[in-house]
C-alpha cells in the first residue's frame, strides 16, 4: 500500500526486458524501451506507453513492462518512455514535458528500422502518464510560445488509464500531497499559463479519439476526473469514450494478470486494429 494505489504487487515483480533500449537524449532518463512482437513481419501498429508515479522519480518505467510485453502478443509494438521527473535534474516544469514530446517523436526516427507502422500510432498512459499521454495528443491546441511548445504528432488515438486529466481539479483535491503545485511550480493563480498549457481538459478539443478507463474503486485518482473530461470532450465535439471498471482500483488496469487485464487488451486491440 502507498500513494500509487491500493494494490502494489505489480511494482514488486521483476521487470520484463525490452527488445532494445534506445536513447533519445543525453540525460540518463532520456531513453525508451522498445518491445517488439515475436511473431509476424510487420509493419506493426504501435503504442507509445507512458508510466505514472505522480511525475516523481520514485517510480520508473519498469512496472509498466508487463503491460508492454502483453501487448506485443497481439502484434503491437510498444515504445515505453522514460523521462526526467521531480527529483531528477531538469525534471518537472518544463523538462518533463520536453522529454515526453521529444521521446515520443523519436519513434518516427526509429520506426522504419524496427518495422513499425508509423501511420498507426496510439499513445497510452497510466495515472500521471495518462495526463502526459492526453497532453501529447492535444499538442495542436497548446500555446505556441510556451517553453514546452512542440510539434503535434500524427497520433491515431490516446488511451488514458486512470489519468490525471484536469490539473486544476487535481490541485484542488491536493492529490499526492499537492504534487501538482510542485510539478508546475505554483498555484493556478501564480502560474496560470502553465496550467493552461498542460492540463488536457484545458486543451480540448483533441480532435481524435480519447479512450478513458477508470476504476470505480480508485482512491488515488478519483474517477470523477475522467468523467468530467469525457463530458467536456463530448461537449467540444470530441469522440471521447469512458469505460468504468466496477470494483477496480488504481493500478489493476496496468496489470495484465488482473481481472481487468483482458478488458484493457481488448480495448487496445480494437483501437490499434491489431490482428495477431
Amino acid at each position: 500500500m502507498d500513494e500509487m494505489g491500493e494494490v502494489m504487487e505489480i511494482f514488486e515483480r521483476a521487470p520484463v526486458m525490452a527488445t532494445v533500449r534506445v536513447p533519445y537524449g543525453e540525460a540518463p532518463q532520456q531513453f525508451g524501451d522498445l518491445f517488439l512482437p515475436e511473431r509476424g513481419t510487420g509493419p506493426f501498429p504501435a503504442v507509445i506507453a507512458i508510466h505514472g508515479g505522480f511525475w516523481r522519480n520514485a517510480y520508473g518505467l519498469e512496472h509498466l513492462s508487463h503491460l508492454c510485453q502483453s501487448l506485443t502478443r497481439d502484434g503491437i509494438a510498444v515504445w515505453s518512455l522514460e523521462y526526467r521527473r521531480l527529483g531528477d535534474p531538469g525534471g518537472g516544469w518544463p523538462g518533463t514535458f520536453q522529454d515526453v514530446a521529444r521521446g515520443a517523436a523519436h519513434l518516427w526516427t526509429i520506426g522504419k528500422e524496427h518495422r513499425i507502422d508509423t501511420g498507426n500510432v496510439t499513445v497510452l498512459g497510466h495515472s500521471a502518464g495518462g495526463h502526459l499521454a492526453v497532453w501529447l495528443a492535444s499538442l495542436a491546441n497548446a500555446p505556441k510560445r510556451s517553453e514546452i511548445a512542440a510539434k503535434p504528432l500524427p497520433l491515431h488515438a490516446a488511451i488514458s488509464l486512470a489519468g490525471v486529466l484536469d490539473l486544476r481539479r487535481a490541485r484542488e483535491l491536493r492529490l499526492s500531497d499537492n504534487v501538482v503545485e510542485t510539478f508546475l511550480g505554483g498555484t493556478p493563480a501564480e502560474v496560470p499559463d502553465r496550467y493552461a498549457a498542460t492540463s488536457p481538459i484545458a486543451l480540448l478539443p483533441a480532435k481524435r479519439l480519447v479512450a478513458l478507463v477508470h476504476g470505480t474503486n480508485d482512491t488515488v485518482v478519483p474517477a470523477e476526473i475522467s468523467r468530467a473530461y469525457r463530458r467536456a470532450a463530448n461537449a467540444a465535439g470530441d469522440p471521447a469514450i469512458l469505460m468504468e471498471l466496477p470494483g477496480c482500483g488504481h493500478n489493476e488496469p496496468i496489470d495484465p494478470s488482473s481481472p481487468w487485464g483482458p478488458v484493457i487488451a481488448t480495448l487496445v486491440r480494437g483501437i490499434t486494429g491489431a490482428s495477431v
